[in-house]
Order: structure tokens, then C-alpha cells, then sequence
């Protein structure tokens, strides 16, 4: 690259295209965020029902804390700071359908301890597992995600290798054994099954490596939850890209990437009209943008089959949720924050999609007493669903713009029909059910509700089949993206000025979004002879850490106003 460029366009305004923006902003270049929605955030959002603000995303942000590379990066985005990070002594609780319940302490001793106590005749391979626990505490510290590999020096690379031959022994076990044949050694049942869901739904392709990932970041008090929650988290990144000058257009749909002589050169919105920069970064759904805003041109063979053939095969991308949020007119100090109900086969058969049989169910007044009145509690009740029964109930289109008080809105509700409604009516019915059963006095407590599917996934965010991670890790897409990356860069062979950000160039969730953001622009300023560089905002003080029992208690209420959403719309 000859040095020149200045002007970027991002299309996108979740994390990914926020921390892209904003890392443009710290090196130089003059950045736009283009965004089909009316606020930031992508699947980092939340929404107002009266009296309640229905928070749809973080129940645990990795790098919430000190002590990794992860909270840099949030305190270079301005994302914490001023907020207090609420941290519980349970990461989650497993219960079966005989109420027999595992609390999955993060704490090593203390879960220890707790499985002992459920099942002696397992002594050994608790004892290996609260072990592998402890050690990846310390690991935790020496995680790279400032530079991606493939930017490092043959020296830089020895240097980190080097810092993991203390965890060597635990990180190549935990890799290379499946969770769910870890947890098949157990002798009894109910931990033999309950392991599988540390991480709230099953995923039968994990490794146990993940497992002590998030857990041990948690016992760490780095993956609590943010003050505020998603949408406020959101808002603390635009704010920090605004300050450093960056430009968000809202309400903006993209329909064509620009080229010309093998350069990205802008982008075409739906309405016609053109913006042209020196580089384009598309933090939008990752075939989105390689099918129809670049319509498949570029793509090598790998590419080409990720996006055409992979993409399509069963566990290939994670699945969307259907979500069941209820607003309640009163306490219920006996709900956990979050608790992983395992269901029977009668139990799930009214819920359509589910590809497992449980549910996640949280108290999410626990995690953000602020977003609901006095003595009111919020219910949020999550499960992995396939969009194929949800698409085969649909009469009418997942996506359309329309004009509302003469402006062009692309995620206004649309009509999906009788049977699509009928569908959302079983559902809701089956979850109340379940819920009454376990926490009686549920039904007529509620005041407020909504109901979502991956075809409303589709709606706010065009992701695909509603996903809301993009890429499995530990599969065949996961691992050949990674490999993309390492050998072309977060671009696309034979496409100058192109990058691609967010979930859809790594895999993982939130920070791994931010972090997509930081090292897309590391991999621009090297493309440009330009030295990278990045600073902590210090526009806010520090985050404060709590820590909160998990118990038959209410949390206290914060004496801080939370930033809350001006945006009402129905989601279904």
C-alpha cells in the first residue's frame, strides 16, 4: 500500500464495527459506521416494555475485570469505565427434572467441595477437573488477544508460546477431549449429564477447554456483567468512537459493496445513493456481505466452500434463541440469577425448535436490578432453536422498509401470519407452564411480555438464520476461517482496500467481536506503513467490582441511574 488512505466506511454498528471505528479514529483515519437499525449495539441490545427494559444479551462479558488482555481492550473502547461490574459466586445452576440441582461454583474449592459432596464415588475426576480449573486462573493472564498471531514476529511468537509451557499438559487435554465424553466418566447420573451445561445450552462439539475458559475468568471476577447492560454497553463504545470523532448514519442499508479495478471503493445503499471511501470494512452477517454485497466475486476456493457448502451443514454456525421475557409486578427473592432447567421429552414437546432439552432461565433483576421498578422482577427465558420450523410457520417476509413519519426504517415489525403467531402463543404458554411449576406464582405476576424467535433475530440484524455468534469454534468453519485469517489477513484475496470485522472474522462472542475491531485496524495501519496505536479513554473513572451470593435473596438496588433505551418496539 503507498501510505495514502485516510477515509474509511464501516457497514455495521455492533461492537465489531464500533471497536473497528473507534481503533480507526486512534490511528488517523477519518471513519462513517453505516447502520440499518436506529440505535447501536447489533445483537447487543435491549428494548423498553413500559415500566421494564428487556435486556437480550450479556449475562456474563468476558474481560470484564483486570488481570487479561480482554479488559484492556474494554477500557480502550470507554466501555466499562464509570460502571459497576456485578460479579456472582455462581456461574450456573443445573437442575434436573427431579429438582436435583449442581451449582457450578467458578471457584475451584468451593465447587470441589460441592461435587464431592453430590458424588464421592467420582473423587478422582473431580479432583481433575477442579485442578485443570485452577491452572487455567493462572493462564488466564498470558491469553493473547492485543495482536493476532498473524501480525507477530518469529520472536514475539516464541515469546508467547513460551509463556503457556506451564499450561501446556492442561490446555492440549482439555483441547483435544470432547465435554461430552469428559462427562461421560462420571459415575452419577445427574453430574454425568449436568456438566454438559456449565455454559447454559449444550454443545455437544466443545471441547473441555471453553469450559475452564469461561469459568475461570469468571472465579477470576472477569466475566461479570456490566451496569447498565447490553444497550448501555453499547452506547459507551459509539459515545467513546464519537469522541474521538468518528461518524455513526443510522437507519442506512446497505445493498452493494463498491469496486472498481479490484478496489473497494464505497458502498451503495438501498435508497441508491453512494459513499466512497479509501478502505471499506463490512462488520455486517458474514455471508451478507461475500453473497450479495460483493455477489460471491473474490472468493478463493476455501472461501468459497465456507460460505456455499459449510455454512449450510448442520452445527456449522450457531444456532438463534427463541427468548421469553416477562415483567413481573412483584419479587421473587427465590429466583437464581441463572439456571439451566433440563426438561423432559413431554416438557419440550410444545417448543418449537429446540434442539436440546432445556431451557436457561434468569432472574435477569439479579444481573440489572436497574432496569425494573421497585418489587418488580424481569424473567428472561432462553433456548437454542433451529429457524426451520419458525421459517415454515412464516406467510410473510423476514424483512422489509417501509417509511414512518417520513423516515426510512428497515426493522419495523412485519406480518408473519396466523400460524407464525399461533407458534409464538404454544410457546409462550409451554415456558409459563414450566415456569409456574418451578416458581409458583409466576403466571399472574406478569405484567409485561415479549417473545422472539431467530426469524426476529433476522428482522434487527439480517444475521444469518438468526444466528447471534456467527461461526462455531471447534468445527470445521471455525477452524478453516481461522486459517483464512492467519494465511490472507481479514480480507479477501484479490479485493484491495477490504476488510471484513466482527463475529463473522473470528469466532466467539462479545470481546472477541471487540477484538476483531482492534486487530482489523492493526492489520490496515501495517498495509499502510502506519504503527499501530491505541490508548485507554480516560473520560470516566475505573469500573467498581461487586461480588453477590447467589441465594434466596434480592439484589440490592444501585444507587446509579442506568442509561436506559428510548427505543419501544414489539420484537416478535
Amino acid at each position: 500500500m503507498t501510505g495514502q488512505r485516510k477515509t474509511m466506511i464501516i457497514i455495521g454498528a455492533g461492537l465489531g464495527g464500533l471497536s473497528t471505528g473507534a481503533y480507526a479514529q486512534m490511528n488517523g483515519y477519518e471513519s462513517r459506521v453505516f447502520e440499518m437499525h436506529e440505535i447501536p449495539g447489533g445483537c447487543c441490545t435491549a428494548w423498553d416494555r413500559g415500566a421494564f427494559t428487556f435486556d437480550c444479551c450479556i449475562s456474563w462479558l468476558l474481560g470484564s475485570g483486570p488481570g487479561n488482555e480482554m479488559h484492556q481492550i474494554w477500557l480502550e473502547l470507554g466501555a466499562l469505565q464509570g460502571k459497576e461490574m456485578r460479579n456472582f459466586d455462581v456461574f450456573n445452576i443445573v437442575r434436573a427434572p427431579d429438582g436435583r440441582a449442581v451449582y457450578f461454583y467458578s471457584d475451584p474449592d468451593r465447587l470441589e467441595a460441592h461435587l464431592l459432596d453430590i458424588s464421592p464415588q467420582d473423587a478422582k475426576l473431580v479432583r481433575d477437573f477442579c485442578d485443570g480449573l485452577r491452572k487455567f486462573r493462572r493462564a488466564l493472564a498470558v491469553y493473547p488477544f492485543l495482536k493476532p498471531v498473524g501480525l507477530m514476529g518469529t520472536l514475539e511468537r516464541w515469546r508467547m508460546l513460551a509463556s503457556f509451557v506451564p499450561f501446556f499438559n492442561v490446555v492440549r487435554k482439555s483441547i483435544t477431549t470432547l465435554m461430552t465424553d469428559y462427562s461421560a466418566k462420571f459415575r452419577e447420573p445427574l453430574l454425568r449429564e449436568a456438566f454438559n451445561y456449565v455454559l447454559y445450552e449444550k454443545h455437544k462439539n466443545f471441547p473441555v477447554l471453553p469450559f475452564y475458559f469461561q469459568l475461570a475468568t469468571h472465579a477470576n471476577l472477569s466475566a461479570g456483567v456490566p451496569e447498565g447492560g447490553s444497550l448501555g454497553l453499547a452506547r459507551s463504545i459509539e459515545q467513546r468512537y464519537l469522541r474521538l470523532g468518528g461518524e455513526v448514519t443510522y437507519n442506512a442499508k446497505v445493498s452493494r459493496i463498491l469496486v472498481e479495478n479490484d478496489r473497494a471503493v464505497g458502498i451503495r445503499l438501498d435508497d441508491g445513493t453512494e459513499h466512497r471511501a479509501d478502505i471499506v470494512v463490512s462488520a455486517a452477517d458474514g455471508r451478507t456481505t461475500m453473497m450479495d454485497f460483493l455477489d460471491g466475486a473474490y472468493l478463493t476456493e476455501d472461501y468459497r466452500k465456507l460460505y456455499t457448502e459449510t455454512i449450510v451443514e448442520p452445527d456449522m454456525v450457531f444456532p438463534g434463541y427463541v427468548c421469553l421475557f416477562l415483567g413481573l409486578d412483584r419479587p421473587f427473592p427465590e429466583g437464581d440469577p441463572c439456571t439451566t432447567h433440563l426438561l423432559t421429552d413431554e416438557q419440550a414437546a410444545d417448543l418449537i425448535g429446540i434442539r436440546d432439552r432445556s431451557i436457561n432461565v434468569q432472574f435477569r433483576s439479579r444481573h440489572y436490578p436497574e432496569l425494573s421498578g421497585e418489587n418488580q422482577t424481569i424473567l428472561y427465558v432462553t433456548y437454542f432453536a433451529d429457524i426451520a420450523p419458525w421459517r415454515a410457520l412464516d406467510e410473510g417476509p423476514e424483512q422489509v422498509s417501509r417509511k414512518r413519519a417520513g423516515q426510512t426504517l428497515h426493522t419495523l415489525p412485519v406480518k408473519h401470519g396466523r400460524s407464525y403467531s399461533a407458534g409464538k402463543r404454544q410457546v409462550r404458554l409451554a415456558l409459563l407452564d414450566l415456569l409456574e411449576q418451578r416458581y409458583p406464582g409466576v403466571r399472574e405476576a406478569v405484567v409485561a411480555r415479549d417473545l422472539s424467535t431467530p426469524l426476529t433475530q433476522v428482522r434487527y440484524t439480517g444475521n444469518y438464520d438468526g444466528t447471534v455468534l456467527g461461526w462455531q469454534p471447534f468445527v470445521d468453519s471455525g477452524e478453516t476461517l481461522e486459517k483464512l485469517v492467519k494465511k490472507h489477513g481479514p480480507g479477501l484475496p484479490g479485493l484491495a482496500d477490504f476488510y471484513q470485522s466482527g463475529v463473522w472474522a473470528t469466532t466467539g462472542g462479545l470481546i472477541r467481536a471487540a477484538t476483531a475491531g482492534r486487530q482489523v485496524m492493526q492489520f490496515v495501519c501495517r498495509d499502510d506503513g502506519r504503527e499501530f496505536t491505541a490508548s485507554v479513554d480516560e473520560t470516566a473513572p475505573p469500573p467498581k467490582q461487586v461480588v453477590i451470593p447467589v441465594g434466596p435473596r434480592s439484589t440490592p438496588r444501585p444507587e446509579v441511574t442506568p442509561e436506559r433505551r428510548s427505543v419501544s418496539a414489539p420484537i416478535g
